[in-house]
Formats: C-alpha cells, structure tokens, sequence
C-alpha cells in the first residue's frame, strides 16, 4: 500500500512552477487554407503567395484555362502573378493550384471575385486602306498575327526582372486600355494596351530586365519589340521609328530599346504598350503597382 506524502507533493508542485510542462501537438504536414479569395478588376493583376512546406516543390495553378506559374518568393512560400483579362467574365471563378513532391500531391482552389470594368469609348479616323484591307493585306497580316503567338509560346519558369516596374517613356496618354474602338464608324477589338504620346524620337526602356524574343515590322503595330520577363509575362512596345535592340538579346531594366515614332497604323507619334499575361490582357500600369522588390527575386 503507498502512503500518500504531503512533503512529495508539495515539492512537485513547487518545481512545475519553476518548470512549466509545455504542450506541444504532432507536427502535421502543412497545407495552406483553400477558402482564401482574392478580388480584381477586369485587366488588374493579382500577386498570390501561398505557402509551402517543401522549398523543392513545383506549384502550377489554372484559372479559366489558363495556365498560372507558381515560382519560389521566400523558403517557405512560392508566388504567382494572376491576370485577370480584359474581358474575363464578370462574377466568382476558381483558381485551382497544384502542389507536387516527389512523396505526394496536394489541390488547393481559391476563389478569385472579377469586377467588371467600365471601359470608355473611342472614336478613331483612319485612312481606308489602313482600315478596310484587301487579299494581300489581309494574307501578310494574318501571317504576321501567328508570328505574335510563336513570341509567347516560350514559358519560363522562374521571373527574369528586378524589383518594381517601370513606365516605358514619359507622355501624355491618349488611348486608354480597353476602350472600345471605332475606327471610320466601324467597330474593332477592344484596345489591348495604354498609347502613350511623345515627340518622335523620344527613347523607349525596357519596363524590366528580360530577353527579346522578337523584333518585327508588322503592318498594323509597325516597328515594334516583345521582351520575354519569365513566367509568362511578356511587354510589347509598338509604333517605333527605330529598333535598337535584336532577337535573343538580354536587356536591363531602364535601356533603351527604340524611339518613339508613328509606324504601322497610327494617326500621330506614341508608344502602344501592351501587356500579356499568361495568355491575359492586362493593363500596362496595373503592373507598377504590385509589391514587388528585390527580395521577391528568386
């Protein structure tokens, strides 16, 4: 039989409150929170982290068919740059992400809110062959059409630029993105970038550092440059009077790439700057804005 010892007890007591016991639970694989939302304006970019426990993990998401890179934004938590397109449907859609190890793969979904976008419209007088085109306009342009989508085919797989983004060249913006065009009273495609007015000859920068992937003299964009900026980002800049830059080649942010001029069909001297996204049609600016710095480059 034990006999019961106040001194003993007294004494336990004594050193649990020197020594408190701490309550640790098991150690459980984390998974991050599938009822996360985020919410966006036609055209806006959205920059999704989520974490991750395994740094050698691959992360790839889709939304609405299009395919999401993922890439390493800290140890613990990958990042992804989301565009919503200028005429993404209004209304509740699902970003489905996929989380794969060599052990095991996890699905996560986010709920992405699209807010419609009001778009202004714009009235435009051209000259009639640069609007109503005949058989070997129509042939030369279709052509030039599948070169553009041969320029973003390639998808890279970790971000080629450095910190924030820069504005192409300094001027006064005379066509809003996603206007509504009517050219000569007939009505074209929405207009897919900001057109930024300056003097003829004014130099145009790279936005951020990345590889051109193509260089070309198109019949209605004119002299223009696609830079490659990893994981699915891409910059265009159309309308130039001279090209300063070739296929292939590395550029820095802030370089000059070409000058500002009125090729192609335009009505006066400016930058068309286009964004594409991962197949996605945002606005030029929304990219200025996002937190980006030099630590979020892997």
């Amino acid at each position: 039989m034990k006999i019961f010892n106040p001194l003993f007890s007294i004494l336990c007591i004594l050193i649990a409150s020197l020594f408190p016991l701490q309550i640790v639970e098991a150690t459980e694989k984390h998974v991050p929170s599938s009822q996360e939302q985020f919410s966006g304006k036609q055209g806006e970019v959205l920059w999704i982290e989520i974490p991750v426990a395994n740094p050698e993990s691959k992360v790839s998401g889709v939304l609405l068919k299009r395919k999401i890179p993922f890439f390493p934004s800290t140890q613990s938590t990958f990042a992804a740059l989301v565009g919503i397109d200028m005429q993404d449907p209004p209304g509740k859609q699902t970003l489905r992400i996929t989380i794969q190890t060599k052990q095991s793969t996890d699905h996560l979904t986010y709920s992405i809110n699209i807010n419609k976008e009001d778009y202004a419209v714009q009235h435009l007088k051209l000259p009639k062959n640069k609007v109503d085109l005949n058989a070997k306009t129509l042939k030369r342009v279709r052509l030039e059409q599948k070169e553009m989508s041969a320029a973003f085919h390639h998808i890279g797989t970790q971000p080629l630029w450095e910190s924030a983004f820069l504005e192409p060249v300094n001027g006064t913006v005379t066509g809003r993105f996603g206007s509504r065009r009517v050219i000569n009273g007939q009505n074209k495609r929405p207009h897919s970038g900001e057109d930024i007015a300056a003097p003829k000859g004014t130099p145009v920068l790279a936005v951020n550092t990345g590889t051109v992937v193509a260089a070309v003299d198109h019949f209605f964009s004119g002299k223009g440059v696609i830079i490659d900026h990893g994981v699915g980002l891409f910059s265009m800049y159309f309308h130039l009077s001279e090209i300063n830059v070739q296929n292939g080649q590395t550029l820095h942010k802030g370089e000059i790439l070409g000058k500002v001029g009125a090729t192609g069909r335009a009505t006066g001297p400016h930058l068309h700057w286009g964004i594409r996204l991962n197949g996605a049609r945002v606005n030029p600016y929304a990219l200025t804005t996002l937190p980006i710095g030099k630590s979020d480059t892997p």
